[in-house]
């Protein structure tokens, strides 16, 4: 008879000691085996869920596209293989060689030698943090064994013959998917830790996490949609996205939000904030204490932030000329209704950025001075060296695209934040599945994370134009792009801009963001912020966290700019905004949203930041 378990589910008896240190706890076979009894159950409750949208024919398209493209990518890799024996013999020949060294370093290990490890992770890799990895022989084999084969993988990508440097990347990426998704700290059977969770709780992780599965799947809509944050914990206006504010104009597209003062004297030239529509705009307004927006408002400024529609059907043609007119110059022209300023300061996000740079060309070539000055972050201009999403653009790629956003007039939000996801696919996919699925541990509140999981959707005409005439053809910094019956000009741009790159950005990478400063014509402030997308811009004075980096004007390499440059403690912010007071110092008293010649709509932030995908 087993003995009883204790509150937490484990049994009495501790478990017995070895040279490589304890065996699992002995599970009760009896609450084990009703517990695989629910796990079946529950299982049955995934599948449903899955097949649900398939028998009411709403299963969305694409992942079979995907896959083909895989394939045909990773056979294109052995191809170059195929075509030299020799190469394939010598290749054989290394993990060959590879698995004999772990081989002979394993039963050295059993027989009571200390060896050095024949590979090892790299230290920020949390997959393998269980002690047992490195203690137990067999786990430490199997680790081993995964990263020489991995290791082996990316070898056979990068020394393939002949392969044209966007199929490299492709087969890089693929790679590192499988490779994700096969880590042996994936499965229960070979994860220390798992097991041990597993034997000690008799199951019940396992039925938790199936459930968790279950509500995910239905949720998705027949995909899975891996919960990153405790959604349950953040309510938008309540507890996130709360600097005080009005929204004073809406259209199709847009709402507009004034923030209320919180000074005696406000600058006299307005701020607006052109977010990314990949994602929404309380990035930027995450809580009182990462918030920007209401960091600008303690500093004097009078700030408007676009908030953009999370487009559907009715949108589908909606493209980068109408983001312009109904999105940029709507908003302007509101601003001047409301506080008689004929130029504002500016601020583009990511793609919203892109956006804000094509309408200062456009404005250019119309003579248009309503914007005085430009300020960039983690925004690319010029994509000749794009980030890796770029993996995901080529002409095949993005018919397909099409052909999925034709049937909806959008691309659903789903595909958007897989792609995202997918970029760091063990830090934002596997670490959720295993703790969430196996550990059967729902994630904890996280509100950055929470904003990451609030997807958007795509206008189909906007993503088209997005897709082709930037990431595929590069036109804006070729001087090739029309829009609006205008050729766009970027060196036509003359206006002051603040051009904010981060070190480990990966979306917009620095040298990206670098090249992409010297295709305007005006003076250009180039600064790079340490860490990545979010966090490099999202890094408020208090917290004193990271750097910055300040040099010449961006000329020449990045490598050569680098050198000259002069590294800052804590957050850029201070730095940007004496940029930003030295070109327009004066105040005035502050403005009230709503008092002027548009009432306030609602409080902020308002009510398409609460549409969800």
């Amino acid at each position: 008879m087993c003995p009883p378990a204790d509150e937490k589910g484990k049994t009495g008896p501790k478990p017995a000691e070895t040279p490589f240190g304890e065996l699992p706890a002995v599970p009760d076979f009896e609450a084990m085996a009703q517990n695989m009894g629910k796990l079946v159950e529950q299982a049955g409750k995934v599948t449903a869920a899955y097949l649900k949208p398939i028998e009411r024919g709403e299963a969305k398209t694409g992942q079979a596209d995907e896959a083909s493209e895989m394939v045909k990518v990773l056979g294109r890799v052995a191809e170059r293989w195929v075509s030299d024996p020799q190469k394939i013999i010598e290749a054989q020949g290394a993990i060959t060689s590879d698995f004999l060294s772990l081989w002979s370093s394993t039963l050295k290990r059993l027989g009571g030698e200390q060896v050095e490890p024949v590979i090892a992770p790299e230290k920020r890799d949390a997959r393998f943090a269980d002690p047992e990895w490195n203690t137990h022989p067999v786990f430490d084999f199997v680790k081993q064994a995964y990263l020489l084969t991995t290791r082996w993988a990316e070898g056979m990508v990068e020394q393939a013959d002949d392969l044209d440097p966007h199929t490299r990347d492709k087969a890089r990426f693929y790679v590192k998917q499988i490779s994700g998704a096969l880590s042996p700290s994936n499965f229960v059977a070979t994860n220390p830790e798992l097991l041990r969770e597993t034997m000690a709780q008799n199951g019940e992780n396992l039925v938790r996490g199936m459930k968790m599965l279950a509500e995910d799947v239905e949720a998705g809509g027949g995909e899975l949609k891996i919960r990153q944050s405790d959604a349950g914990a953040f309510q938008i206006g309540v507890n996130i996205a709360t600097t005080p504010g009005k929204v004073i104009y809406r259209n199709d597209i847009i709402e507009l939000i004034q923030y209320a003062p919180a000074t005696e004297t406000v600058l006299k030239r307005p701020l607006l904030i052109v977010p990314p529509w990949i994602n929404k705009f309380y990035i930027l307004d995450l809580n009182a204490e990462k918030s920007f927006i209401r960091w600008c408002v303690a500093q004097g400024l009078t700030v408007f932030c676009i908030s953009w529609v999370n487009p559907d059907h009715r949108h589908a043609l909606k493209d980068f000329e109408s983001y312009m007119r109904e999105g940029i110059f709507a908003a302007l022209e509101a601003i001047e209704q409301v506080t008689g300023e004929k130029q504002v300061s500016t601020i583009g996000y990511c793609v919203g950025g892109t956006l804000l740079g094509v309408t200062l060309a456009y404005m250019a070539a119309t003579r248009d001075k309503r914007i005085a000055s430009a300020t960039f972050f983690t925004t690319q201009v010029d994509f000749s060296h794009a980030g890796e999403l770029s993996v995901f653009v080529d002409e095949e790629q993005i018919r397909a695209v099409e052909e999925q956003m034709a049937e909806r007039g959008y691309l659903d939000g789903a595909r958007m934040s897989g792609a995202f996801n997918m970029l760091r696919p063990n830090d934002l996919i596997w670490s959720y599945a295993v703790n969430n699925y196996l550990k059967g541990k729902a994630p904890t509140p996280f509100d950055l994370l929470y904003w990451n999981s609030d997807s958007t959707r795509m206008p189909a005409a906007n993503h088209s134009f997005y897709l082709r005439n930037c990431y595929l053809e590069n036109k804006l910094s070729k001087g090739e792009m029309r829009l609006g019956g205008k050729l766009l000009d970027l060196k036509k741009v003359t206006i002051p801009i603040y051009n904010l790159a981060t070190r480990e950005d990966h979306i917009a990478p620095a040298l990206s963001v670098f090249l992409g400063s010297q295709t305007f014509g005006g003076p250009v402030d180039y600064v790079m912020a340490g860490s990545g997308h979010i966090a490099g811009v999202v890094n408020p004075p208090t917290k004193v966290k990271y750097q910055y980096w300040t040099g010449p004007k961006p000329e020449g390499t990045f490598e050569e700019w680098m050198k000259k440059t002069e590294e800052h403690p804590g957050s850029w912010w201070p730095h940007w905004f004496a940029w930003l007071e030295k070109q327009a110092p004066k105040r005035v008293k502050p403005r009230i949203p709503g008092d002027g010649p548009l009432p306030a709509l609602e409080d902020a932030p308002g009510s398409y930041v609460k549409i969800k995908a």
